[in-house]
């Protein structure tokens, strides 16, 4: 999944500015949010991308995935358990046979 070197990259990244203070749950939640806006109006008026876009959508892509990453982070939750364990109930509720 994520490796633990980009996850001190993000920690490093955000105590060199002293951001942690700016950082609580509801702050990167909402951040979540913003960002993930922003990815979709990439698609406002077309579903697929046109080439342009891209680099726009990569770094939307990123923007999103970086708070979501500290988010869970400062909650104290492992990004690949928290992952696997929706999957599992994914799984759960829409079985294979019932989604073909």
């Amino acid at each position: 999944m994520i490796s633990d070197s980009t996850i001190d990259l993000i920690r490093t990244f955000v105590r060199e500015r002293d951001w942690d203070k700016y950082h609580a749950p509801g702050n990167l939640a909402k951040s979540v949010s913003i960002e993930a806006a922003e990815l979709l109006e990439c698609f406002h008026w077309n579903d697929q991308p046109c080439e342009d876009d891209l680099e726009h959508i990569h770094e939307e892509i990123a923007d999103v995935m970086i708070y979501c990453i500290m988010l869970a982070d400062k909650l104290g939750f492992d990004l690949d358990d928290i992952i696997r364990d929706k999957m599992q109930k994914n799984a759960k509720k829409y079985p294979v046979e019932s989604c073909q």
